[in-house]
């Protein structure tokens, strides 16, 4: 472990964990999902190394739902737009911490452990939480602030 991590039960970790969790939150304010917002921001050695919010692919319409209020299927979500955007940097997500606004699904459960992510700090439970269970199963710290 290198000698700037913070004991992860830290009040300063606490702290840490609370203001990027505020950036994700402003970060989530890009989508143009209506039914939901969601923001991610991965975070390395206290720096930003990628961000991303829900939306369609690069060069679609910006529209997340269809007439019928239904989310599109094509529709990417923020864990996923943050890793894959850190993946054409120069980046490196191996050890690095997602702040996440909603907790993430089973689909982008599966994307975080493949990516490296050794922790996941979220605020708002989704109804589902298979995603959760199975970060916790790949023994992934996962963290619930409440906000």
């Amino acid at each position: 472990m290198s000698l700037n991590k913070l004991h992860p039960n830290s009040a300063k970790q606490l702290m840490l964990d609370k203001r990027y969790l505020r950036m994700a939150l402003i970060w989530a304010e890009n989508s143009y999902c209506k039914r939901r917002q969601v923001g991610a921001l991965l975070v390395k050695d206290k720096m930003i190394i990628s961000d991303g919010y829900n939306g369609t692919p690069a060069g679609f319409e910006n529209e997340c739902e269809g007439e019928d209020n239904i989310t599109k299927p094509y529709v990417l979500h923020a864990e996923a737009n943050a890793i894959t955007k850190v993946a054409r940097s120069n980046n490196c997500s191996h050890g690095a911490t997602l702040y996440v606004t909603s907790s993430p699904c089973i689909e982008c459960a599966k994307l975080i452990i493949q990516s490296g992510i050794f922790r996941v700090v979220f605020q708002d439970k989704y109804r589902i939480d298979d995603g959760i269970k199975l970060l916790k199963r790949a023994n992934i710290e996962v963290v619930h602030i409440e906000g």
